[in-house]
């Protein structure tokens, strides 16, 4: 099963989409790309379809490994192989974060010529912030894999973590907004001038104390370090989602989450709502991702899948699976590599 530390998770259509395209604009068929990463080409066209972590992460390297880019055909002139690591170590000649910042962004900006970078400060917020060239309008994948890049980047400088406050995006709300909870965990700005994340600029303070083996572990964990999410955490909706993944299967229901929580059925209720979710959802977002995974890994039944997902039946798993992702599941079996 696709997983990060044991969870399972998935990846929207739209983020393969974006890979799709910046191979097309290199002048290659992505198609053969996805066949090899064990992703069928028509779930291209689903617009509510998933893939596993592990399916992205194989389909970034057989991307990276065609174009010779780690920027994966998004900007103009490639970045070769090599390219993240040198940017990764300009800014470990900075003694302080705020100057190891500063470097990364003087790095990024050396090896592409679409978007400009820059280090801000905005009173108790600091930001890394990027901006087209010339005001041209950029896809939205650049946006958000640099975004993504840059802050687990930043991150990884600043010891492994770095909470971000906000994210700014210089486009409108896509139709796929509702699947950023895990690529981009804080609040969400859209529509504006440049796209952004933002910290507490306190931060920059730090000393920046990486040194070439860290750099080296770093280098090795991508892409993966950059495509996971920071699972885990306080919030209530992470401790259903763990509660849930403890307790499967069976698989808890609301009263027997919220005793194990020790709180009411109406308190959770109120506390997921306020967090923007329900307990329906996040059900059914991890069996969701859980159908995706092993469908992908395995030549497991559909009986099998649907007595370990808590549906009475095959066919009642098949309609869910459908309105999950509005394919059936046939369309995500595992399929043998094309040679």
């Amino acid at each position: 099963m696709s997983s990060f530390a044991g969870v399972p998770f998935t990846v929207p259509m739209a983020l393969v989409r974006g890979i799709a395209a910046g191979v097309r604009r290199r002048g290659l068929a992505p198609e053969l790309l996805l066949q090899r990463a064990g992703i069928a080409p028509g779930l291209l066209d689903q617009e509510g379809a998933r893939v596993s972590s592990d399916q992205y992460i194989a389909l970034m390297w057989r991307v990276l490994e065609a174009l010779g880019d780690e920027a994966l055909g998004q900007f103009s002139r490639p970045f070769k192989r090599g390219s993240l690591e040198l940017i990764a170590r300009q800014a470990l000649t900075g003694h302080g974060m705020e100057g190891a910042l500063q470097r990364m962004c003087q790095a990024f900006a050396l090896l592409q010529d679409d978007v400009e970078l820059a280090l801000v400060r905005d009173g108790a917020l600091a930001g890394i912030v990027l901006q087209a060239v010339g005001g041209a309008r950029l896809p939205n994948f650049l946006h958000e894999f640099s975004l993504r890049v840059l802050w687990r980047l930043a991150a990884w400088l600043m010891g492994g973590s770095l909470k971000v406050l906000r994210f700014d995006f210089a486009f409108e709300p896509p139709d796929y907004a509702q699947d950023y909870g895990d690529t981009f965990p804080a609040p969400l700005c859209f529509g504006l001038p440049a796209s952004a994340f933002w910290f507490e600029a306190r931060k920059l303070a730090r000393v920046c104390s990486r040194d070439e083996e860290a750099l080296q572990g770093f280098v090795a964990s991508w892409p993966a370090a950059v495509v996971m999410p920071a699972r885990g955490g306080e919030g209530i909706d992470a401790r259903v989602h763990a509660h849930l993944l403890r307790s499967r299967p069976p698989w808890a229901g609301l009263e027997a989450t919220a005793a194990a929580l020790h709180m009411s059925a109406p308190t959770l209720q109120r506390k997921l709502a306020a967090a923007g979710t329900s307990f329906q959802a996040i059900k059914d977002g991890l069996r969701r991702d859980i159908a995706v995974s092993r469908l992908a890994t395995s030549k497991v039944g559909f009986a099998a899948l649907a007595a370990d997902l808590g549906f009475a039946d095959a066919a009642a798993f098949q309609r869910a699976f459908k309105g999950w992702t509005g394919s059936p599941p046939g369309l995500y079996r595992a399929r043998p590599e094309p040679d």
